[in-house]
């Protein structure tokens, strides 16, 4: 895959993710730069299980979507939660 598909599929990947797993994520520039770094991410963690997407753009959309929600979810467990916590 090109470059610039690489880059496309992890922007749409980025907004997706940050859509579901936030409900609204980050922000546009946060999702889309999540969207790419979940999509190396997502292209890693398929590799070590064996599995390959060589489906095309949809197979791609697809393992760059679920890297960005691990990545997301990832980021998740590092902030700090905004409600107070009771004693």
């Amino acid at each position: 895959m090109s470059f610039l598909w690489f880059i496309i599929v992890g922007i749409v990947a980025g907004w997706a993710a940050g859509t579901v797993m936030r409900g609204g994520g980050f922000g546009l520039l946060i999702n889309f730069l999540i969207g790419i770094v979940g999509s190396v991410l997502g292209g890693w963690l398929f590799s070590l299980i064996g599995l390959h997407s060589t489906g095309g753009i949809i197979a791609n959309l697809i393992v760059a979507f679920i890297g960005a929600m691990v990545l997301l979810w990832i980021i998740s467990l590092f902030q700090r939660s905004s409600k107070p916590r009771r004693a």
